[in-house]
Order: C-alpha cells, then sequence, then structure tokens
C-alpha cells in the first residue's frame, strides 16, 4: 500500500484554506496577536459556529481587554454579551473564574504549556492545543471534530475517537505541519469535507482519500 502523500494533501489545503474564510481563532490570532484574546475566542468557540462566535467576541472585546475586565462585568451581564454561543451559561461561570485562576497560578498571564493550560477553566485538550499552537506557535495537534473525522475519512488514521487520533497524529503527522494542521482542516471540512454528503468532486486532494465511511 503507498504511503498516504501528506505533503501533497497539505499543499493543496494549504492553497485551498487561503481561498475561503479564515476559522475565528485564526483570525483573532491575526488581529490581535493576543494569547487571552486567543484563549477567551477559543472558549467560546466551543460547539458554537464561527459564524456566532465571531459576532459574540465582537462585542465582547468592546468592553473585555484584559482578564481583570472580566471582574467589573457581573454574571448576567457577561452572559447577556454571549448569550448566543452554545453552552453560554456554562462559559460565562468559567471565564468569570478566569481572572482569579490567572493570578493564582500563572502571575496573571496565558500559559503556553498543554498541562498549565488543562489547568485553565473551560479548557479541555483541544482548546490547549489550539491555543498553544495558534496563540504561541508552539508545536501542538489540535484535534476536533473535522480533523477526528477527516484524518480518518482520508485513511489516514484509524481511530475511534479525538484523543486517540491526538496520540496517533503525533506519532505520524511530519512536526511541520503541526501548527496548521487543525486550521487547514478546519476550514476544509466546513466547506467541502462536509459530514454528510462531502463534495467529492470538487474535492482537491480527492486523489489522495480513501473515503472510508463515505
Amino acid at each position: 500500500m503507498p504511503k498516504f502523500a501528506i505533503d501533497a494533501v497539505m499543499k493543496e489545503l494549504g492553497e485551498y484554506f487561503h481561498s475561503v474564510k479564515t476559522p475565528i481563532v485564526d483570525l483573532i490570532q491575526a488581529q490581535t496577536k493576543d494569547p487571552f484574546k486567543v484563549l477567551v475566542a477559543t472558549i467560546l468557540s466551543a460547539r458554537t459556529k464561527d459564524e456566532t462566535t465571531s459576532r459574540a467576541v465582537t462585542e465582547l472585546f468592546k468592553v473585555v481587554g484584559t482578564a481583570d475586565d472580566f471582574d467589573a462585568l457581573s454574571a448576567a451581564e457577561l452572559d447577556a454579551i454571549i448569550r448566543q454561543v452554545g453552552f453560554h451559561n456554562e462559559k460565562t461561570k468559567h471565564l468569570k473564574q478566569l481572572p482569579q485562576v490567572l493570578k493564582e497560578r500563572f502571575g496573571g498571564k496565558v500559559p503556553s504549556e498543554i498541562d498549565e493550560l488543562l489547568e485553565l477553566p473551560g479548557v479541555g485538550r483541544k482548546t490547549a492545543n489550539l491555543v498553544r499552537s495558534v496563540a504561541f506557535g508552539l508545536p501542538a495537534i489540535c484535534v476536533d471534530v473535522h480533523v477526528h473525522r477527516i484524518s480518518n475519512r482520508w485513511g489516514y488514521i484509524r481511530t475511534t475517537n479525538p484523543l486517540e487520533s491526538e496520540m496517533a497524529l503525533r506519532s505520524i503527522l511530519p512536526e511541520k505541519h503541526w501548527l496548521i494542521y487543525n486550521s487547514y482542516i478546519v476550514a476544509f471540512g466546513q466547506t467541502l469535507c462536509t459530514p454528510r454528503k462531502p463534495r467529492c468532486r470538487e474535492c482537491p486532494i480527492s486523489q489522495h482519500c480513501k473515503r472510508v465511511g463515505v
């Protein structure tokens, strides 16, 4: 069986990525270069469409520029601002807890290590990897539903859950692709390689894909 041509795939996906709308977390980083805002945008983006997250963070960042600004908002005020995102009540609670945890554990700064990021309220492995890679440019592989689904659809890996996918990708994905893998696949998965009825005839990498489960 020929080796999966990951370099060719990433080249094609890179060209496609720059032709479509940039995922919201990458856009926040490009605009602000601020790990705190990348962290907040990532927390809000969980189980929420990019368009909705974009509206919410635009409103939120009008009044919140640092973690301390969350202390000036009541939970009700904060929840009203981010109400449109999924699971807004839970995210309100986590964001209200964030300033204290950052001060007590990390001197008020967003950490860059995965284990430390996981200590922050509302941060799981996906968020921790995304913040590390996008905000700090450090090696990490963020595995969301798109990355897990599409990597398996290609036949590049064979896993049953995102954690298995992260570990499998860490062992086979060349590190030069780690920082861009999530961004490229999210854009690809949102527009072409959708969960149902993927647009295979328009796909720039169809010749590389085994179409597992399609």
